[in-house]
């Protein structure tokens, strides 16, 4: 059996999915970005009139990510300290891999999940990085 669950404080999903499945006792959430619930804008992102990127701030973005699965984990009756699995989506592994490294070991450096951290051409919306985390419950 499993149950899905959507946060009240997180930002909503851009697409049709919630934001986080419990099975057992594992949570798996979806891609988290760096939005914030009820706004247009996303933090530490310039956008040009067409709505591309012109600059972003990824230190910015990371922690507005990680308030964002902090969010979705304790909404789901999970918390940080249970994450064992995290995924990380870069748009720009050159420019931003040593800034959001250093980032992710201020915020894990008591609860060590396992990270893969990918490069891809981009995301569904303008963001330099998004988050698919696994915790416990």
């Amino acid at each position: 059996m499993s149950e899905i669950l959507n946060s009240d404080t997180a930002p909503e999903p851009v697409g049709a999915y919630p934001h986080a499945r419990k099975v057992g006792n594992l949570l798996f959430l979806s891609g988290v970005g760096p939005r914030v619930k009820g706004q247009k804008e996303i933090p530490g992102v310039t956008l040009n009139g067409d709505g591309t990127i012109k600059d972003y701030d990824i230190e910015a973005q990371c922690h507005s990510v990680f308030k964002n699965v902090n969010a979705i984990l304790k909404d789901s009756g999970s918390s940080w300290d249970n994450l064992v699995d995290v995924t990380v989506f870069l748009t720009n592994m050159k420019d931003d891999f040593k800034k959001y490294n250093a980032l992710y070991k201020e915020y894990f450096k008591d609860n060590q999940p396992c990270r893969t951290t990918i490069e891809i051409n981009c995301l569904p919306t303008p963001i330099a990085i998004e988050l698919k985390c696994i915790a416990t419950i």
